[in-house]
């Protein structure tokens, strides 16, 4: 079948939704209690334990095929607006979101502004003032272009993992 990269992460959280369905009953039926006074065949869960064991391990192995293929499919396929491949957008993209937090801070600075300190002068009429040692307005410029940066990157990592297809099979 042919899917692509959007398809896939949906394919992977409904497999990690049943693993975690598998586990949890399992963790509800493998043991039970009985007081003294009861039949434990009356209140004995159902629970197969070999059964659960093949379907976890059959789960598993589809959620590792699937993410085995999504890997290569990432390491391979090239964002051509970027020339990088899937893998190294999605280590671009955090760096960007770094660095433009870092610029939206440095952008809204004042070039003076007074320093609050945690010690009192007491009666002193001494001011500290912090003053920018960079230019605002750069970091402002800088910021907008890092911003556009990161919303057509986000774009055309989106376009490509709703679009390119690769082959894959259970």
């Amino acid at each position: 079948m042919k899917l692509t990269s959007s398809m896939a992460a949906k394919m992977l959280r409904q497999l990690n939704d049943e693993m975690n369905t598998l586990r949890v009953r399992e963790e509800n039926t493998k043991s039970f209690v009985a007081a003294l006074s009861e039949d434990p065949e009356s209140v004995r869960p159902e629970y197969d334990y070999a059964e659960t064991q093949k379907q976890i391990t059959e789960t598993d192995a589809k959620i590792r095929k699937l993410k085995h293929a999504l890997n290569i499919f990432n390491t391979t396929t090239v964002i051509p607006e970027f020339n990088m491949t899937i893998d190294e957008m999605l280590v671009y993209l955090p760096q960007l979101s770094r660095r433009a937090a870092k610029l939206s801070v440095m952008k809204d600075e004042l070039p003076k502004k007074r320093e609050n300190s945690s010690y009192s002068h007491s009666g002193s009429s001494i001011i500290d003032y912090r003053y920018a040692n960079y230019d605002i307005k750069q970091a402002a410029d800088d910021y907008a272009a890092v911003s556009e940066e990161l919303a057509k990157a986000q774009t055309a990592l989106d376009y490509i993992n709703s679009t390119a297809e690769f082959d894959f099979e259970f």
